[in-house]
């Protein structure tokens, strides 16, 4: 399957997306918390994003869903800074801390290209809402050199609607990591009261656009939605929440992963019921859970 960006490439859509999308930056709201502020003359809003891209490594990843990795890997691209800033963030240097260095729309297209040498089955655009004007100006340039490989759009959830809507037809796989269902969870532990609503919405148009995952002769995923969602110590009902609404408003054939791999890092320490590491009783649990709610894809390693 070709990705749908070639097509949108081909009739100049591609090049109109991103002037829509640069102009976003003169008062920036890419993400759902909206500062608007004018990132071309180098205000910073919440997520301390500069107007150029921040990018803290690339490589092919071995250590994503099989489905991503296949045998040669997944190109993943790390972009420094968040919009969402969760206090037990497990990337907080990258995220929080601001490790990475500034590039320009060209080294990005470079960076794509070089990965998709090196034989990698995809793209793999690691925490990339607050930078993607930039990202999808270096995607029109890489695919002019030859790109031809899907695009992960891999994000915590916390999407705008309007930008998502911008990125249909370009977005091969949306991978969100959605976090806390209940307001005062996300109030807490990353001051986005707002994120349960907002992300419920994001998901929806992301499945709008994708559906299921589809994958290659290979196992490789090339087109869909996958879904993770990090387990916290102590908050199964989250997880529960989250299952019972995608079942109810996507699909049980939906591709997901409950994640296990939860470490108490960063600022975890101040907060007593998340400030451990996931029980394997807990685990346990998490899975029985969406085994009895009938989910057909679920992801165990």
């Amino acid at each position: 399957m070709i990705p749908s960006y070639i097509s949108l490439y081909k009739s100049g859509e591609l090049e109109r997306r991103v002037i829509l999308l640069k102009d976003v930056l003169k008062s920036c709201s890419l993400c759902p918390r909206k500062c608007k502020v004018n990132r071309k003359i180098g205000e910073l809003g919440y997520c301390k994003a500069p107007y150029n891209l921040v990018v803290s490594s690339y490589f092919p990843h071995f250590g994503e869903e099989k489905v991503l990795v296949g045998r040669n890997g997944s190109g993943t691209i790390f972009f420094t800074f968040c919009n969402l800033g969760c206090v037990f963030c497990q990337n907080y240097t990258i995220s929080h801390l601001g490790i990475g260095e500034e590039i320009s729309t060209e080294e990005l297209a470079g960076i794509m290209l070089h990965l998709q040498r090196l034989g990698c089955h995809n793209i793999n655009l690691v925490t990339p809402t607050h930078f993607v004007p930039q990202i999808i100006e270096a995607l029109l340039k890489a695919i002019e050199q030859g790109l031809e490989i899907p695009i992960v759009y891999n994000t915590s959830g916390y999407e705008n609607l309007e930008i998502l809507r911008l990125l249909d037809g370009i977005i091969d796989i949306y991978m969100p990591d959605i976090k806390f269902y209940y307001p005062e969870t996300a109030k807490k532990f990353a001051n986005a009261e707002d994120y349960p609503e907002v992300t419920k919405i994001a998901i929806k148009e992301m499945y709008r656009q994708v559906g299921n995952l589809i994958v290659n002769e290979e196992d490789i995923a090339i087109r869909g939605l996958i879904i993770r969602h990090l387990l916290l110590p102590n908050h199964l009902p989250e997880l529960e929440g989250w299952l019972n609404f995608i079942k109810e408003e996507l699909s049980i054939e939906v591709f997901l992963n409950i994640m296990d791999q939860y470490r108490p890092l960063y600022m975890a320490y101040k907060y007593p019921e998340i400030n451990r590491r996931i029980r394997p009783k807990e685990y346990e649990e998490a899975i029985s859970i969406a085994k009895n709610l009938g989910f057909k894809n679920l992801y165990l390693g």
